[in-house]
C-alpha cells in the first residue's frame, strides 16, 4: 500500500472539504462546512479517517459513533486513484475502529442514484436493508 491512512487533525480541514467537493457525492445536500467537520473532530478525534500519500489526502471516510449507533459518512476517494484499494482500506480501518468500540453492526447512507458507491458497499458485505425509508428536515 502506497498511501498511508491516518486520523484527520485541525490541519486537514481545507484539503478534506476540498477532497469532498472533487469525490463525494454532494448533490441535493448542504455544503459541508470548517466548523462542522471541527466540531466532529472536537467531539471524536478518531472519527475521520484519511487516506494520504506524501501530504495529498486522497480519501476519507467518517466513522461516527455517537454513543449508540455506529455510522459510516463520506466515504470518498480521488477519482484518480478508484480502484486501487483505497475505498477498501479506508473501510477496513472504520469497521477496525467500531469492532474495538464493541460495535456488532454498522451502516451506511448511499443516494439511491450512486451506482458506483452501491456497488462498492455490496461488494464490501453490505446489504441494504430493506423496509426502511430515511426522513429528514432542515433546520
Amino acid at each position: 500500500m502506497l498511501f498511508r491512512l491516518r486520523a484527520a487533525s485541525a490541519a486537514d480541514l481545507d484539503g478534506l472539504l476540498q477532497l469532498w467537493q472533487e469525490a463525494a457525492e454532494n448533490h441535493s445536500r448542504p455544503l459541508d462546512t470548517r466548523a462542522a467537520v471541527l466540531a466532529l473532530l472536537e467531539r471524536d478525534p478518531e472519527a475521520v479517517i484519511l487516506a494520504a500519500l506524501d501530504g495529498e489526502l486522497i480519501g476519507s471516510v467518517i466513522a461516527g459513533w455517537d454513543g449508540w449507533r455506529y455510522h459510516l459518512y463520506r466515504l470518498a476517494v480521488r477519482p484518480d486513484w478508484r480502484r486501487r484499494g483505497v475505498a477498501t482500506a479506508l473501510l477496513d480501518a472504520a469497521e477496525a475502529r467500531f469492532k474495538a468500540l464493541g460495535a456488532t453492526r454498522a451502516d451506511a447512507m448511499v443516494l439511491a442514484r450512486n451506482d458506483l458507491g452501491q456497488r462498492l458497499w455490496q461488494a464490501n458485505g453490505y446489504r441494504e436493508q430493506a423496509g426502511w425509508r430515511r426522513w429528514v428536515k432542515d433546520l
